[in-house]
């Protein structure tokens, strides 16, 4: 029988492992808060600009369905407000305290580790034969 990812890793170190980066990473992302701020471009609050090539695209595209500069100016648009919206965030840790980071972190550094072991192929000297 066949370990994890076809090698003859141990299929119980990698769902330990597995478990291990899931429970670490959600306890991770559960301290993380994401708040946004307002566009600003030279001082000044820039959504409404970039609302604009949105805008004149769909206008083109009303007019006609088929207009490349319609569709390009539209896509443009909405490119600038998903990027708009990512740049704007802030993203916070929440305090914690020390214990907690430590045990989240060792969670997992230690999964990555079992996880990577498990599907990297033993040396055939330390294989037991079956």
């Amino acid at each position: 029988m066949r370990g994890a990812g076809g090698t003859s890793g141990g299929l119980g170190t990698f769902f330990g492992g597995l478990a291990m980066v899931i429970g670490g990473g959600y306890l991770l992302l559960s301290r993380v808060t994401v708040t946004s701020g307002y566009w600003q471009f030279g001082g000044r609050n820039a959504f409404g600009l970039s609302l604009l090539p949105l805008l004149v695209g769909v206008g083109f595209l009303f007019f006609d369905g088929r207009s490349r500069l319609g569709w390009g100016l539209a896509s443009a648009g909405m490119l600038i407000i998903l990027a708009g919206i990512i740049v704007n965030l802030n993203i916070f840790f929440a305090p914690t305290s020390l214990f907690d980071t430590l045990m989240i972190l060792g969670l997992l550094a230690g999964g990555i580790g079992l996880v990577a072991r498990s599907v990297r192929a033993m040396p055939k000297e330390s294989r037991q034969p079956q």
